[in-house]
């Protein structure tokens, strides 16, 4: 009997280490699978702040300022042309990564990434989880830098019917959504810097078209781990400055 309940309290030490609800990153693996990411609800998640010191040194161009903190009650109403073409640039501390949106397949998604980057909501915000195994994606979006935060609404998924995601791969230069379940869509977004293993409940709004060499040598810098092996912050200090967004 003791050696029954020693073998089920390791079972449940394992499931709680393997096991990460709510939101920014949460990685769920069963025997080495890993199948989901959502936004982590975790109180003991990391605050942090733009002006916080990094320790892998590449990413050092911080501009002063903080998060405008803006909240809205509702998503914005639908103000972009869905067949055109838009880009964005997210300027970081590290470089520019450049975007494409796919305003035809996820208009809803792009609209309000759109919105946000107009309203300096991005401007200042740190990119609070790296993951370095089984799944490789850089979250940012968070004005809290918590994991917890977003604009004030939810919006429904898009695209979750892209063939490039079907086989359970979201492909590197993937641009996608965060969640903390279905149609919980806020601001939060993940940049696929190599491809991962997930199924496809994560709206995918975009893909990356330069920058896949500053995600990967920030990947290179690791993680604190704090939230499980290959896992946590960056130990870089990643910093969206600004972003600019733009019709083509």
């Amino acid at each position: 009997m003791d050696a029954l309940r020693a073998q089920e309290a390791a079972k449940a030490k394992r499931r709680k280490l393997l096991i990460f609800g709510g939101g920014g990153l949460a990685v769920l693996v069963v025997v080495g699978l890993v199948l989901g990411l959502t936004l982590s609800s975790s109180s003991s998640s990391k605050s942090s702040t733009a002006t916080s010191a990094g320790s892998a040194g590449f990413c050092g161009n911080v501009a002063a300022g903080s998060p405008n903190n803006k909240q809205w009650a509702n998503p914005p109403a639908l103000s972009i042309d869905t067949k055109a073409t838009y880009t964005a640039t997210l300027k970081t501390s590290c470089g520019d990564i450049g975007l494409k949106l796919d305003a035809q397949h996820a208009p809803q998604t792009v609209n309000s990434f759109v919105f946000l980057a107009k309203q300096g909501f991005f401007d200042h915000t740190k990119c609070h989880r790296l993951t370095t195994a089984g799944i490789y994606v850089l979250q940012c979006g968070d004005p809290t830098g918590t994991g917890t935060g977003g604009p004030g609404y939810k919006f429904n998924d898009e695209y979750l019917n892209d063939p490039a995601i079907q086989g359970g791969t979201y492909p590197a230069g993937t641009l996608a959504m965060a969640n903390s379940g279905p149609n919980t869509n806020g601001s939060q977004f993940f940049l696929v810097y190599k491809d991962s293993q997930l199924s496809a409940n994560y709206t995918p709004f975009g893909t990356i078209t330069s920058g896949l060499d500053i995600l990967n040598r920030i990947a290179a810098g690791g993680t604190d781990s704090s939230n499980g092996q290959g896992d946590g912050h960056p130990n870089d200090n990643v910093v969206i400055n600004s972003v600019m967004a733009a019709k083509q």
